[in-house]
């Protein structure tokens, strides 16, 4: 299998994993979205609970020239982690959502 093909599997068990976590509060349904044509993946709540209407992205994650870029990362333990541990390579991992200026300071591709 080369790498896109793993780096997509990768990404869309995480997707898959983080949609079944149910709120404990309100009516709250996860979206999964997984486009392998665009290449981007996103984890959408979409529901109401007690303060009104719910329509949020949880994550979005795009493969963008072989590597994996984290656009919006609004979990509470963090997608990096869970991608480290599934053997994506820090190389391979763009902080999409720290400005590009600032990515030489990670220990990740700043592009």
């Amino acid at each position: 299998m080369d790498k896109l093909e793993k780096y997509r599997r990768i990404i869309v068990s995480i997707v898959k994993k983080h949609a079944q976590y149910q709120p404990s509060h309100g009516k709250i349904e996860a979206l999964c979205i997984c486009d392998q044509e665009s290449d981007n993946y996103l984890l959408m709540d979409t529901g109401w609970d007690k303060t009104g209407r719910v329509h949020a992205v949880v994550f979005h994650l795009r493969i963008i020239d072989g590597k994996i870029c984290i656009e919006w990362d609004g979990t509470e333990r963090g997608i990096t982690a869970e991608l480290l541990e599934l053997g994506v390579e820090k190389d391979d991992i763009i902080l999409g959502f720290i400005r590009p200026e600032y990515r030489q300071f990670t220990d990740f591709s700043v592009a």
